[in-house]
């Protein structure tokens, strides 16, 4: 997918005067992986969900909104928007994260929690899982 700049319209200017480059394409992923580590057994445990589901990992729910990679020409990059809800002792769900969560920098923004942290390794276009249905 190459990027267009629309009719009537220019790229600004950087500092040395030459119009900026187009921002790199992405490519939109229908699958996350994401790694989650239970701090009480030390088991880390790798996972897949699909984009729009919710997937749970001990008392944990994970969502992801969208899940994109650079596309093959660019530098490697990986990233997803993600809802995180904690289920409590009283059965009440709560957000505990929203947010940007970036593979190549898992510390970032990865969610922290007293028993679970989970962060995101890849994205990619499918799953050994089976898709949900609908």
């Amino acid at each position: 997918m190459q990027f267009q700049v629309p009719q009537g319209f220019e790229l600004a200017p950087n500092a040395s005067g030459t119009p900026a480059p187009p921002p790199a394409a992405r490519v939109e992923n229908p699958v996350a992986v994401f790694s989650g580590l239970d701090k009480i057994t030390g088991r880390i445990t790798t996972f897949d969900v699909y984009v729009n589901e919710t997937v749970q990992f001990g008392a944990l729910q994970v969502t992801p909104r969208v899940c994109y990679t650079s596309a093959p020409q660019e530098a490697p990059r990986t990233d997803t928007f993600v809802e995180v809800d904690e289920i409590t002792l009283d059965r009440d769900i709560r957000r505990i994260f929203t947010g940007w969560m970036f593979a190549d920098s898992p510390g970032l923004n990865a969610v922290e929690h007293p028993v679970y942290d989970v962060w995101l390794r890849e994205c990619k276009t499918d799953s050994d899982v089976p898709a949900p249905a609908g």
